[in-house]
Order: C-alpha cells, then structure tokens, then sequence
C-alpha cells in the first residue's frame, strides 16, 4: 500500500513530468501546424489525457505558447552564459558567443521557430516581464561590446546597444536561412557558418 506521507511528493513529481509533456507536444504541434491551428483539444489528443488536464498547468493556449518562449529564451541564456567566459578578453568572448548562439539555433529547431519566426495574428502580447528576461540574451553580447569598448579591445561601430541589435539581426538571419534549407546546399555547413560569424564580427575588429 502507498505511504500517504509520500504521496504529495508523486503528485508533485507527475505534475510536474505532466507539465513537461505537454510542453513537448504543443512545440512539435506548433511547428508542424502553426498556431491558428493548435488547440487545448488537440494537445490532449496527442499526449493522450483530458483538456482539463491542460487546463490546471496552462490558462490557455497563448499561456502555453508563452511559456514555451520563455523557457527557451532560457534554454538561449544557459548557452551563452556557458560560453561567455569573462576571463576571456572580449574579442574572444563576443566570438564565443555568436557561435553558441547560431549552434543553439541550428540544434534547436522547434524551439528557435516558436521563439522568433511565430506570427500569430491573435496572440496575447508576450508579457512585458517575460520579455525583459528574455532582452538578456542580447544584452550579453552588449555588455561584452561595451567591455572590449572600454579596454580597447574591440572597436564601437555603434552604440553598444545598438550594435548588438545589429550583430543579432546578422546571427539570426544566418540561423533562419538555414533552418528554411534557403541556403545553397553546396555551400551551407561548417565553413559557411564559419565565415559568417567572422564577417559578422569584422566591423569590431581594432586596427
């Protein structure tokens, strides 16, 4: 017979593996079917339990979808803190994190696809503080520009701010070429990536 004294823990253990499953599932429905077609119906079909189910982990179908923004725009921010060592000089670092950045979008389709390339007409607006963790990911790299500005490492082209946005917009358009496979296939692979993250990071460079 199960102990009671450990049975809010398996609750709390299957809500929280409940939670999870329905994460995976409406990421996969999302990309594969967009989201005027996503539906609390349809999630429960696909994991195989009722929509009240859903119903007591998600608010609703945009509650969903904004936590799974969220969590990876959390998933970006483990990438680049791991690779934004800071006893690297700046140079190096802004390099390290351009390239964890295109490696995290290339290995993380469905999430780099619910994250930046949704275009909901209906959505609920992204919650302002959720948006402000998620502003984090850009501002590494800022703060790392305005580092190399200050040690005189790495040149300003811009605005810290500004440059970053720019350097951003460069990265995510390399990853969303590929992700589309709009890239010629004789060239897409390592070397392209390569050359575009140096080209990228060539308006920084000093001298």
């Amino acid at each position: 017979m199960p102990d009671p004294a450990t049975a809010p823990a398996r609750r709390a253990e299957t809500d929280a593996d409940l939670r999870r499953v329905i994460l995976d599932h409406a990421r996969h429905l999302l990309v594969a079917d967009g989201y005027e077609a996503l539906s609390m119906r349809k999630i429960a079909g696909s994991v195989g339990c009722s929509a009240t189910s859903i119903y007591l982990h998600f608010e609703n179908k945009d509650a969903l979808t904004h936590a799974l923004i969220s969590e990876g725009m959390d998933r970006l921010h483990d990438a680049l803190t791991d690779a934004a060592d800071e006893s690297v000089d700046p140079p190096d670092r802004l390099d390290a994190l351009s390239r964890a950045y295109v490696r995290f979008g290339l290995d993380n389709p469905e999430y780099y696809e619910v994250m930046f390339q949704l275009h909901p007409e209906r959505m609920a607006r992204y919650p302002a503080e959720d948006y402000r963790r998620a502003r984090r990911n850009v501002e590494l790299f800022g703060e790392t520009i305005e580092a190399g500005i200050a040690d005189g490492s790495l040149a300003a082209p811009s605005p810290p701010d500004v440059a970053s946005a720019v350097l951003w917009t460069a990265l995510h358009g390399l990853v969303s070429l590929h992700l589309a496979r709009r890239v010629d296939v004789r060239l897409a692979g390592d070397d392209l990536v390569d050359a575009a993250v140096r080209q990228s990071l060539a308006p920084f460079a000093v001298g």
